[in-house]
């Protein structure tokens, strides 16, 4: 057994979490999404016995959309989940007292993609044209390019925000000008599809992106939650602290270890097409490496961005107060990974040359 089981069994006396026939502390983590290589960490973690190693068995939840991590969290549904700040920043100020443990991307993933000839190749180039948003907490960043260019996202005249569905249909149809997109999910889906005019795939230079981490408008996205109540119980930052460590050795193991972790993902749901994985965890790779200060820390940069933007849109009435991330645990899982030799910050990592074969195969 590891150190953490034998901590564990010193605190059944003390109201310490449910332990199960083989030893371990069932948690649960949910995710925002279905399983994919945006979640590849957690998943690695579990198949590879990263988490039983630590003492955990870890149910991940998946979600369609239906579910708000955030939600399930602060209803005790889950003690853990993975989602993106604007979300929890934005349930804590309804009174729920999530706390981020790791954060876990350093930039956004989140791009507005449209075909060359709409002319949108910069921000003020939206004007008068047919921009697509996810609701519920994904729209912020394209709301703050309305704000970059001089306009309400609300009542600006000059622009047409359109609520869009998860998949590519309006774009390509024609209904859209443009898409809010996830470049390791939806800009790579586009790849795989077929241009009509060319009877081949979609080439990068027929598209046009609009980068919010260059234009200062990014938003932090993907970390792990947990409640504050939770933790603050006998045993559970113990908990939290193992599912940590864990997770940043799953995400280590999927940067140098890619392929592999495609493999795994398909293991799991063998629906998956490869490229499109390949591309997704090539692409989600480059979010998180490098992590200058390790990964799972913060990057305080960002977050004060992050809260900037949301209170400048409305989506914040006052700046949240200190707790609404912490930091300790991260670090003291980095301190254990870089003494187990562990490159902790991924500063020589480079990307790979990834193409996507027709519809992601």
């Amino acid at each position: 057994m590891s150190r953490f089981i034998g901590l564990i069994f010193s605190l059944l006396a003390l109201s310490a979490p449910v332990i199960a026939d083989d030893g371990l502390v069932p948690v649960r983590l949910q995710l925002q999404w279905v399983t994919q290589a945006q979640f590849a960490g957690y998943f690695v973690a579990q198949a590879m016995g990263f988490y039983a190693n630590e003492g955990l068995d870890v149910t991940i939840l998946e979600s369609e959309g239906d579910i708000q991590p955030a939600d399930a969290v602060a209803a005790g549904d889950a003690e853990f989940g993975v989602t993106w700040t604007p979300t929890v920043l934005q349930a804590n100020e309804g009174g729920a007292d999530l706390v981020n443990i790791a954060q876990i991307f350093q930039r956004s993933g989140t791009v507005l993609v449209s075909f060359a000839e709409a002319g949108i190749a910069e921000a003020n180039d939206i004007v008068l044209k047919r921009i697509g948003y996810w609701p519920n907490g994904s729209e912020f960043e394209v709301y703050a390019l309305t704000f970059h260019i001089g306009s309400d996202p609300v009542s600006g005249e000059h622009l047409q925000l359109v609520e869009q569905p998860f998949h590519l249909g309006p774009l390509i149809n024609g209904e859209l000008d443009a898409t809010q997109a996830l470049i390791y999910n939806w800009y790579g889906r586009l790849l795989g599809e077929v241009n009509p005019a060319t009877g081949e795939l979609y080439r990068q230079d027929e598209l046009n992106i609009i980068d919010f981490n260059e234009l200062g408008l990014a938003m932090l996205q993907d970390h792990v939650i947990v409640s504050a109540d939770w933790l603050a119980q006998d045993g559970n930052q113990e908990i939290a602290a193992a599912l940590v460590r864990a997770s940043l050795r799953g995400w280590i193991h999927c940067r140098d270890m890619a392929d592999d972790c495609v493999r795994i993902i398909r293991e799991i749901n063998p629906e998956l097409g490869e490229s499109h994985q390949q591309w997704q965890m090539n692409e989600v790779n480059k979010l998180i490496w490098p992590s200058p200060a390790g990964i799972g820390m913060m990057d305080e940069t960002l977050w004060d961005q992050t809260v900037e933007w949301l209170l400048r849109l409305g989506a914040l009435t006052e700046a949240p107060p200190v707790g609404n991330y912490r930091s300790d645990l991260a670090l003291a899982a980095l301190e254990t990974l870089a003494a187990e030799g562990l490159d902790v910050t991924g500063a020589d990592w480079q990307p790979a040359e990834v193409s996507v074969r027709a519809g992601g195969a």
